[in-house]
């Protein structure tokens, strides 16, 4: 009898063809781990315990990750009959334990020594979408695939078991959250419209164990017994207004790639890849009895590191440290790979909304704002009309002083704007997830070029609001009972929003763009006869909470605390003395973080990712100089305390600035490297391709790079001023503030100042 005990079936691969009872592409739901002295047999079973099946590991080869999957389908009565069997034959040597219950292999993972396994012991619901479940980890394991028989002389080596405390700084029960049905690692949007299943959706920039689950897919051909975690923010809360039943859900993803630390990770890299991606997602959707049809609608927003060659060092000493321009990318390369990358996954317009200070002491955040404007207008020069990035550099910190509600007013009324712009995404679906109105897409191949929102973008704004207004109309007749009317709309383009960190300032500015958008979806839904909700009505301060929620698990995730909510606070009306003891103290774990643990950090997430793969005979990673610009020391009371007397002295002083730079050099002729166009298929047939979470292969830039240093010494009305209108492109329309140091593309800032701090003023009369 062979080891397992078991017929020729269960000996049988992946190869073997053998006719399977239920459909594959079912997901199993839960498992139980077994082990032998010779193998690991894990049983998974779908949610109904209709058909259980079988994977097999081997434990006594310690090189390779040597994984079977037996083809056969059982059902619960044959599964117990042969985990029986297997036990039988095994008796010699032990037989068959029991190890744990688990919910999804997060994936393997090798040091210098034996592979490991990463396994969820224990899940949690944190919501659905549309009757799909979302769930949080619980509790992991990492199982050694080795049999403890067979020893090494790397599995007890002080590399191996510091690797493996590194590792499991990755806290998988903080931020992770996984779907077996529902894909939470891409939009609603192109959920619906493409229905693309298995490897590729491990694929897309926001699955984080895309490396640890490469072996196990690669060796299986599916994706049956790993789940997908993403990191970032996922919160949802039903609602009600005027009686109608809803249901909130606020997520976020990060990107995987160049993904890190606070100052360990700053700006673009070559592929055009920036720090501190993450898009976030607000979906609305009907909260009615399982089994109906509901309606539903998202909306997606972007942000990320400023799209430049810059960075900062970690300082002990300086609370806020030099902001140094790494290298000048002539042609500006890297950004436009950038934002070529935004256009494929979102669509067109984009729409940047700069909030970095234009007056400082000494120049810090500006010399980053003058850079960045001057990228823009270079990389517009090439684009065509309707694919040219639109922008506002708007100053939130200098507006933040004088009264928070005007600040978050004025966002409110850009963001309205933007919205016009953009759109936003509306459908009937099924329990199941199928679109009722047919949007026309069946596979991802149908999925191709074009937009989502099939309605061709104007340059006028009046237009854009007598569109989107029209389609809020059929919709709202489809709410209350015309199905007659009944519409699908897409969002095509995006709003990415920026400031230093992208943490404190662009959360706020996200939460005035949530709160436009929700204002419209509900409308869509039937459920407001208003699309605008007032800042003061509860529903604004609810929206407010899940955005401050969302803003703080980002901030600890990037900068190591929470994030500073002065602008909320004051909102709340919370004492001014409460905030400011508030804002000071986050400050300084912030601080602390950034100096003494952000190296650590860094190296968990760059073993975690794949980054950095332990080799025998190579440096440990912890002896690179790679992310680690400074080494965790011991002496960190004295830092800090040196640091507290000098942070009243001081007043928080913006330091110096460090600027790399070259001569001019003649561009190369890039007329024909436009973004791709927005062209709409009959059906709107490439609706799925600009919205998705995945992250189309983009190549490195080859940019002239120099590093000579200087400090530039014009003064800001030149740096804001003539310099950027000599470079604007002659059909642009650029709006400037009276001072020069706001400036936009897409939106008239006098509009923008002078039309009051209320919305009842019409968002879109200029």
């Amino acid at each position: 009898m062979a080891e397992n005990g078991g017929p020729s079936t269960s000996r049988m691969t992946i190869n073997d063809e053998l006719p399977r009872r239920p459909p594959m592409d079912l997901p199993m739901q839960k498992f139980r781990l077994y082990e032998t002295r010779s193998k690991f047999y894990m049983i998974g079973r779908d949610k109904s315990r209709t058909y259980w099946r079988v994977l097999k590991i081997d434990r006594l080869d310690s090189s390779e990750l040597s994984i079977r999957e037996d083809s056969t389908t059982y059902t619960e009565r044959e599964c117990s009959d042969l985990l029986r069997r297997i036990n039988e034959g095994n008796k010699a040597t032990g037989g068959l334990k029991f190890i744990t219950i688990c919910y999804g292999i997060v994936g393997f993972v090798k040091f210098l020594g034996p592979y490991y396994m990463l396994l969820i012991t224990k899940r949690r619901t944190i919501g659905s979408i549309c009757g799909q479940n979302v769930y949080a980890v619980s509790k992991s394991e990492m199982i050694p695939i080795q049999n403890s028989s067979v020893h090494a002389d790397t599995v007890d080596s002080r590399n191996e078991i510091r690797y493996k405390k590194l590792l499991c700084m990755v806290d998988l029960t903080k931020d992770f959250y996984f779907s077996y049905s529902y894909h939470v690692m891409r939009s609603l949007q192109r959920n619906l419209c493409d229905k693309a299943k298995g490897q590729v959706l491990y694929e897309t920039m926001f699955v984080w164990n895309e490396f640890l689950t490469r072996g196990i897919r690669n060796h299986l051909q599916n994706t049956q017994w790993t789940v997908a975690l993403v990191y970032g923010f996922f919160k949802q809360e039903s609602l009600s207004v005027a009686g109608r039943d809803f249901k909130l859900t606020l997520i976020a993803r990060r990107s995987r790639h160049y993904a890190g630390t606070r100052y360990l990770k700053r700006g673009v890299n070559e592929k055009g890849r920036v720090a501190n991606d993450v898009e976030t997602e607000q979906i609305v959707f009907e909260d009615v009895p399982e089994g109906l049809p509901v309606q539903i609608s998202s909306v997606v927003q972007n942000r990320g590191s400023i799209p430049l060659f810059w960075s900062q060092e970690t300082s002990r000493l300086n609370i806020k440290p030099d902001i140094i321009l790494s290298r000048k990318d002539q042609n500006y390369e890297a950004t436009r790979l950038h934002f070529e990358n935004l256009s494929k996954r979102y669509g067109n317009p984009i729409i940047i909304l700069n909030l970095i200070k234009t007056q400082e002491k000494r120049p810090r955040e500006s010399i980053l704002r003058t850079e960045f404007a001057n990228a823009i207008s270079y990389i517009n020069k090439d684009l065509s009309e309707e694919n040219r990035l639109r922008f506002l550099h708007w100053d939130l910190h200098k507006h933040a002083r004088r009264k928070a509600t005007n600040a978050l007013l004025l966002l409110g009324k850009v963001a309205a704007y933007a919205l016009t712009l953009t759109g936003f995404f509306y459908c009937h679906v099924t329990p199941t997830l199928e679109p009722e109105c047919g949007l026309g897409f069946s596979s991802s191949e149908s999925a191709g070029k074009g937009a989502m929102f099939p309605q061709k973008h104007f340059n006028n704004g009046h237009e854009d609001t007598n569109n989107l207004e029209s389609k809020l109309k059929e919709v709202g007749n489809v709410a209350n009972g015309n199905h007659s009317t009944k519409q699908p709309m897409f969002q095509n383009g995006v709003l990415r929003t920026n400031c230093i960190d992208c943490l404190d300032r662009t959360n706020v500015a996200q939460f005035a763009y949530g709160l436009a958008a929700l204002g419209c979806q509900l409308h869509a839904l039937g459920v407001l006869d208003s699309s605008k909700i007032d800042l003061e009505a509860p529903l604004a301060d609810h929206l407010m909470g899940f955005y401050e929620n969302m803003g703080d698990t980002l901030a600890h995730q990037y900068g190591g605390s929470a994030a500073h909510n002065k602008i909320f606070s004051e909102r709340r009306g919370q004492w001014k003395a409460a905030t400011q003891s508030q804002e000071f103290f986050r400050t300084l774990q912030r601080y602390y973080s950034n100096a003494y643990m952000d190296a650590q950090k860094q190296d968990a997430i760059n073993v975690f990712l794949g980054h950095f793969q332990p080799q025998h005979g190579k440096p440990a990673l912890w002896e690179l100089d790679s992310d680690q610009h400074l080494s965790a020391g011991t002496n960190w009371m004295v830092d800090f305390c040196f640091l507290f007397r000098s942070f009243f002295k001081r007043s928080l002083s913006d330091g110096n600035i460090l600027r790399h730079s070259c001569h001019p050099v003649s561009a190369p002729n890039l007329k024909g490297n436009n973004f791709p166009k927005t062209a709409l298929p009959d059906q709107w047939q490439g609706a799925a391709n600009c919205y998705s979470g995945s992250s189309p292969e983009i190549s490195s830039c080859n940019a002239n790079l120099a590093f000579s240093r200087y400090t530039p010494q014009l003064p800001h009305r030149q740096l804001f001023g003539d310099i950027q209108r000599d470079q604007i492109h002659e059909s642009d329309h650029i709006y400037f503030s009276e001072d020069t140091l706001n400036w936009s593309n897409f939106v008239d800032l006098d509009w923008l100042s002078s039309s009051g701090n209320s919305f009842e003023d019409e968002p879109f009369d200029r």
